[in-house]
């Protein structure tokens, strides 16, 4: 009888070495712990080397002007003409028109830079009638008019006789034609008016009558001039929908 059963004893042995080597290759193959394509640690990594998007750049700022000039400009603000004077004390200063189509992206020249003249003395943050001087700060236009007929200008226009002026300026030039084409500078002035309009909210010593107009070759009694044909340009392009605005000053303030 024990020779009988030695073979079948052999046979369970051999079978269970078989299976027991196998059960090990199994575990040999894919030891615990070990990431596998689809594991978070594999997901990281493929995460940590795709591209990444790179935020979108501030809205582009008017040049050379300061945080408290730029919080002046009202928000619904698309064309900005800024009038920057060479000093406190200079009557001589440039313009440049900005346009703000998208928010988002922000300001961008589209006009300019055209010499301009500015009040005889200078700039005031304080101005007084007579004192020759512009006032600094950021006002709306939105009114225009002049000596000779629209020349297609958005804003409303005043055609009228009444905006004739003779004489002489502080150089001895003439000053004819100065006033063919103004766009009134809301400063000390009800808007929606033409700018003949004498109304001074802010009281007769206060001045008034502050316009961008036509250039005489000399400085001003306290207006922005320019070249005539810069003038007609303007008038075609100031936009009320884009509610337009006046950013002048001499450049020390608009720095502020």
């Amino acid at each position: 009888m024990s020779v009988l059963r030695r073979p079948y004893v052999l046979f369970v042995a051999l079978l269970l070495l078989v299976a027991g080597c196998s059960a090990g290759a199994a575990e040999n193959s894919a030891p615990r712990g070990a990431a596998g394509p689809e594991s978070s640690a594999g997901s990281a990594t493929a995460s940590s080397a795709s591209p990444r998007t790179a935020p979108a750049p501030p809205p582009a700022e008017i040049p050379a002007l300061g945080p408290q000039t730029r919080a002046q400009i009202p928000a619904e603000a698309r064309q900005a003409v800024v009038a920057t004077g060479d000093g406190a004390d200079s009557n001589r200063s440039v313009v440049v028109l900005y346009t703000r189509d998208d928010p988002a992206t922000g300001w961008r020249p589209t006009a300019g830079p055209w010499a301009a003249h500015n009040g005889m003395k200078g700039w005031t943050e304080h101005h007084l009638a007579d004192d020759l001087r512009s006032p600094v700060g950021v006002f709306g236009l939105t009114d225009a008019g002049g000596r000779l007929p629209d020349p297609g200008a958005l804003l409303p226009y005043d055609e009228e006789p009444r905006f004739a002026v003779s004489g002489e300026g502080f150089l001895g030039e003439p000053l004819d034609g100065s006033f063919d084409y103004v766009v009134a500078i809301n400063y000390n002035r009800v808007s929606g008016v033409s700018p003949l309009d004498r109304t001074r909210p802010l009281g007769a010593e206060r001045g008034g009558g502050i316009w961008l107009h036509v250039d005489h070759g000399g400085p001003t009694q306290g207006c922005v001039s320019l070249p005539e044909d810069r003038m007609r340009e303007l008038l075609r392009t100031l936009d009320p929908a884009r509610h337009p605005v006046i950013v002048m000053g001499d450049a020390a303030s608009l720095r502020r």
